[in-house]
C-alpha cells in the first residue's frame, strides 16, 4: 500500500524511509553490516580467498629402543640412525637438510613412580629432521616409512608439517580483491536505495588465516591449503 505523504508528518515519513534503506541493505547477501542512512553511511565486508599449495615441509622422524643394558641400547639407537640417514639419502634429502637432535635418554628406575612390571630399565629416543621446499617429496617418504619399519627401527609416526610461507607475494592483490568485493557489495545498496556512493570514510583489514582446503584436514598437515582475509569497508553516502 502506498503512503500519502501529505498525510504525514515530515519526521515521521523521514523515519519511514530510513526504514526501508536500512531493510534493503540486509538482504543483500549480507555484505551489508550496518547502514545508518541519517549518518548518510554503510559499512559493507569484503571476502577474498585464495587456494594455495605448501612450500615449506618438516618432516621428523622420531624412533627409540628400550633395554636393560644401556651400552646396548645405545649401540641399537646408533644402528637405526644409519638405517635412518641412509633411507633419507635414498629418498632424494641431502645430508644439509637433514638435522640430528640431541639423544633422549630415560633410567625408569630413576623416576618418582615406579614403573610397571615388565617396564625396560633404559629407553633412548633420537630424532632425525628433514626440512625442505620439495614438499611433494616429503609426501611420497610419508608413504614410505613401512621400509625403516622393515629394518626394525620402532618409529612414532608423527605427520609432516607443511607451510606456506609466501603470503606476502599474495597479500597486496587479496587485499585489494577484499576491498573491490566491499565496493560491489556497497554499491548494490546505494543503488538499490537510491543513494550515489560517496568515498570511503574508513577502512580496516582482518587478520590473514590460513586453513586446509578441506575442513576434514588440519591446516599444519595439510598440503593444500586456503588464504581467507576480510575488509572491512565504511563509505559515505552522497
Amino acid at each position: 500500500m502506498a503512503i500519502d505523504r501529505t498525510l504525514l508528518p515530515p519526521v515521521i515519513f523521514g523515519g519511514l524511509v530510513a526504514l526501508g534503506l536500512v531493510g534493503a541493505g540486509l538482504a543483500i547477501g549480507g555484505g551489508v553490516i550496518n547502514a545508518q542512512t541519517g549518518n548518510r553511511q554503510v559499512t559493507v565486508r569484503g571476502l577474498a580467498e585464495r587456494n594455495v599449495t605448501a612450500d615449506l615441509a618438516i618432516l621428523p622422524l622420531r624412533f627409540t629402543v628400550a633395554g636393560e643394558d644401556l651400552p646396548a641400547v645405545q649401540a641399537r639407537i646408533d644402528g637405526d640412525l644409519a638405517n635412518v640417514r641412509t633411507f633419507l639419502r635414498q629418498q632424494g634429502y641431502g645430508d644439509d637438510i637433514v638435522t640430528v637432535g640431541r639423544l633422549e635418554v630415560t633410567d625408569t628406575q630413576s623416576q618418582s613412580y615406579a614403573p610397571s612390571p615388565g617396564t625396560p630399565r633404559y629407553i633412548v629416543a633420537q630424532t632425525v629432521t628433514v626440512r625442505t621446499g620439495e614438499v611433494a617429496r616429503v609426501a611420497q617418504t610419508e608413504r614410505a616409512l613401512n621400509d625403516l619399519v622393515r629394518q626394525g627401527v620402532l618409529l612414532d609416526f608423527t605427520a609432516p608439517t607443511y607451510v606456506f610461507t609466501k603470503l606476502n607475494d599474495v597479500r597486496p592483490a587479496m587485499i585489494a580483491e577484499a576491498t573491490a568485493s566491499a565496493r560491489s557489495g556497497a554499491e548494490q545498496f546505494a543503488k538499490d536505495a537510491g543513494a550515489p556512493l560517496g568515498p570511503i570514510r574508513q577502512a580496516t583489514q582482518g587478520s590473514f588465516e590460513i586453513l586446509a582446503r578441506e575442513d576434514v584436514d588440519t591446516e599444519s598437515t595439510s598440503l593444500d591449503k586456503r588464504v581467507r582475509v576480510v575488509a572491512t569497508v565504511t563509505y559515505q553516502l552522497r
